[in-house]
């Protein structure tokens, strides 16, 4: 009874619950640790402790921690928004500890070395904290650094050179589309593996639509250069991506990847596989190349190339001597789609694995299929929602009802606009959003 009435008293009482998450804080053992606290941290750690609860063995207070020292939390698919001119970047960011329920320990640290073969991690501070099972999900890095010439002519408001891929860059990208007049815009793709691989081309198809409109269709020309093979991975969307290009009249140039930029001279430099190449440009916009963090890179716990070693199917790690590591999201493995949308199909599967191993001591039957969503926008007002699955295979959610989902509609549109931030905001990082299952968590045929 006296704890219910704890409990209670520190739901009734905001400034109780900081003062006892702060005391949960300062534990150095937890039985669920999660690394990271964005999309992918803030859902898995909401739906482990709700899928504890729901069994009827809930955790105590502070047995899960969140290790993250951000200050803020930013809704990263709300940047293309905003380089649209159809949201303020301010609405794609929260304060952090205002995310986090008092339920959940926060640790405002980051995480310096990872120790697997004692269950601990060592936080920047030096502090050592010990797991029972630990979750990673720190995202990815982007290496602005690696194409010279780029950090500066992000920071000149005079270059013509701005990304959605930041939050300190994404409005300069809708100030830029917006003031240009005439000359050549360019929107750039990096090869390799990035965050939402079909962000530069929405803000390319984005801009073109707003030529047109704004009667500068004919003295803008826009021109997609990618170090990708093709115009997306799946090659249903691709096929239709490419035919929507060629009906607008943007050029293309494949196997062109951007290694440096020259403000003053409003050049660009792509390698390509006969050399290098300058082009001109009155508008640069920027998706740069990205990778694993550094704190990865080497770790016990990562792959050769720096993501962690997860199974494609059940997000344990590979490793059985590490048979209590997870990871999800961009960090991991996982070879499919680094998407916020892929994390509401990996969140269930990871919670119900890792709820049945502590509560069985062995995985349960679910299985990820590398379910991953990429809402491309071609325009104000369409959408082209692109779904699939491992093997580049479509799995469309809406096709039944509406019909063939390479073809952009209204309905997704509004989608992406109103409805995903939304959700994510009120039901994704509280663990009540499930992807293309909705409100309703997945069962897994149990």
């Amino acid at each position: 009874m006296l704890a219910l009435r704890s409990k209670a008293f520190m739901r009734s009482s905001p400034a109780a619950a900081r003062r006892w998450a702060s005391t949960a804080a300062d534990k150095d053992k937890f039985k669920v640790v999660v690394v990271g606290a964005g999309s992918g941290g803030l859902t898995i750690a909401n739906q482990i402790y709700n899928r504890f609860k729901s069994a009827g063995k809930a955790l105590n207070e502070g047995d899960i921690a969140i290790l993250d020292a951000a200050e803020y939390h930013y809704y990263q698919p709300g940047w293309t928004l905003v380089g649209a001119g159809l949201k303020k970047k301010d609405d794609t960011r929260r304060r952090l500890d205002s995310l986090i329920p008092a339920h959940l320990a926060h640790i405002p640290e980051n995480v310096q070395t990872f120790e697997p073969k004692s269950s601990s991690v060592i936080t920047t501070s030096g502090r050592k904290i010990s797991y029972e099972n630990l979750v990673v999900a720190t995202g990815l890095q982007t290496n602005w650094s690696t194409v010279p010439g780029l950090e500066k002519a992000l920071a000149d408001p005079a270059s013509g050179v701005s990304s959605i891929y930041s939050y300190n860059t994404c409005d300069k990208a809708w100030t830029d589309i917006d003031a240009l007049r005439s000359g050549k815009a360019i929107f750039t793709q990096p090869a390799g593996v990035i965050k939402c691989a079909g962000a530069p081309q929405k803000i390319m198809w984005m801009a073109w639509d707003r030529y047109q409109r704004t009667g500068r269709g004919d003295t803008v020309s826009i021109d997609f250069y990618t170090g990708m093979p093709s115009m997306f991975s799946v090659k249903k969307y691709s096929d239709a991506l490419d035919a929507l290009r060629q009906e607008r009249g943007v050029g293309a140039e494949f196997g062109h990847n951007l290694v440096g930029v020259n403000a003053d001279a409003h050049k660009a430099t792509f390698k390509t596989a006969d050399g290098t190449v300058d082009v001109d440009y009155t508008l640069l916009h920027v998706a740069p190349p990205m990778g694993p963090l550094e704190v990865l890179k080497g770790s016990p716990i990562a792959d050769e190339a720096g993501w962690v070693a997860v199974d494609k199917g059940t997000l344990r790690h590979t490793n059985p001597e590490l048979g209590n590591v997870w990871a999800l999201g961009d960090c991991s493995s996982l070879p499919t789609s680094k998407t916020a949308a892929a994390i509401t199909a990996q969140a269930p599967v990871l919670t119900e694995n890792l709820f049945s191993v502590v509560d069985t001591g062995k995985v349960a039957g679910a299985e990820y299929d590398g379910y991953t969503s990429c809402p491309l926008l071609t325009g104000y007002g369409k959408l082209m929602l692109a779904e699939f699955k491992y093997g580049l295979e479509p799995k469309e959610s809406f096709s039944s009802y509406l019909g063939d989902q390479a073809i952009p509609r209204t309905a997704y549109y509004y989608l992406k606009k109103d409805f995903f931030p939304y959700v994510y905001w009120n039901y994704m990082v509280k663990g009540n959003w499930f992807g293309s299952q909705g409100f309703s968590r997945p069962t897994f045929g149990q």
